[in-house]
């Protein structure tokens, strides 16, 4: 494919798509549990945890962006080509997984289609082992982390409040989950907002790319590396994520915040918090990490503080599965659009 500024800035959009389609998919991660703890009314909780997907683009740095952008994929391979064929990689199962209710990454999602597409132009060289490394490894940390913090909270919570009335317990937590629910927003929003920067960014500082927007009147579109995050990046994934959040992804919430384990104020609480720090630290470190691995730990660390019979370990086991195929699914069509492109196109 030719690149070309309008086919370069169509591009843009379709990753923007992509970003409103992860909040849309993802709306379950931020709002399943204070959807079915009934402490804030379905349509009130996508607008709450829509605002702080937005806010969060602003607080936590760019890492995660930094590191797609310039820490995965060789980007002397990357060009229009490849950014569209990965997109559409990470669009198509998405929507495949959200049509079948299943709770998978749009994250890795997103580097699947990104990786196999780029896979389909360069072979496995043009995979950076580094970045991948971590990533790979916190398929695995996040949901335990977030299983265990969840764990040890409710807990620990438990043994101090003990002697509590349990009607003021739950008056309590009805109004603390308003704010743990927007912590984890924070965290999603943060997280999966980058990802995206990141893939924009990657393909405006490909040196494929580059000579076209030297002498361009848009001279917003030039980068002369990955090294920094533009506001105007910033902002539009932001907004993009915080929309698709507002349209709410029902038939994933049914299954987070219903179907896996049944959840009082108390245990929203500690699995939004416990997921929430996760979030934060990942970030922190610039890993991308899967929003929907980690809540679906909290979740199923909470369950199992009362009774490990209180989680559904079948419908867990789905899920896992829907993860463990993310990955190489997405990559698979990725790289089947990049040929199709290349053929079609050369």
């Amino acid at each position: 494919m030719h690149a070309s500024v309008a086919g370069v800035i169509a591009i843009i959009v379709v990753a923007l798509a992509f970003d409103f389609i992860n909040g849309f998919h993802d709306a379950a991660n931020s709002i399943a549990t204070v959807v079915s703890t009934r402490v804030l009314s379905p349509g009130f909780a996508v607008i709450w945890a829509a605002a702080f997907n937005f806010i969060a683009v602003f607080l936590f740095g760019t890492a995660v962006a930094k590191t797609i952008g310039k820490g995965m994929i060789d980007i002397s391979i990357v060009d229009a080509t490849v950014t569209l064929s990965g997109l559409l990689g990470a669009i198509i199962w998405d929507l495949i997984t959200w049509w079948g209710g299943l709770p998978t990454s749009s994250s890795h999602a997103l580097i699947g289609g990104y990786a196999g597409a780029a896979v389909a132009k360069a072979g496995f060289g043009a995979i950076i082992e580094a970045g991948w490394i971590k990533t790979l490894v916190f398929i695995v940390v996040a949901p335990v982390m977030g299983l265990c913090l969840a764990l040890f909270l409710t807990v620990a919570l438990s043994w101090v409040l003990r002697r509590s009335l349990p009607r003021r317990v739950d008056r309590t937590f009805r109004v603390l989950q308003m704010a743990s629910a927007a912590a984890y927003s924070l965290g999603h929003g943060t997280n999966d907002a980058q990802k995206t920067m990141g893939i924009i960014v990657g393909l405006l500082a490909a040196p494929a790319i580059q000579p076209l927007f030297v002498d361009s009147p848009i001279r917003a579109l030039h980068l002369s590396s990955a090294d920094a995050i533009p506001a105007w990046v910033v902002v539009l994934c932001g907004a993009a994520m915080g929309l698709g959040t507002m349209s709410g992804g029902w038939r994933i919430v049914r299954t987070m915040g219903q179907r896996l384990t049944k959840l009082t104020p108390f245990g929203g609480f500690c699995a939004e918090t416990s997921g929430a720090i996760t979030l934060f630290v990942a970030s922190h470190f610039g890993i991308p990490v899967s929003t929907t691995h980690t809540i679906t730990g909290a979740i199923s660390g909470v369950g199992a503080a009362q009774r490990l019979s209180a989680v559904r370990w079948g419908l867990a086991g789905q899920i896992v599965w829907a993860w463990v195929l993310t990955i190489p699914a997405a990559a698979g069509i990725g790289g089947l659009s990049y040929l199709l492109f290349h053929a079609v196109l050369h």
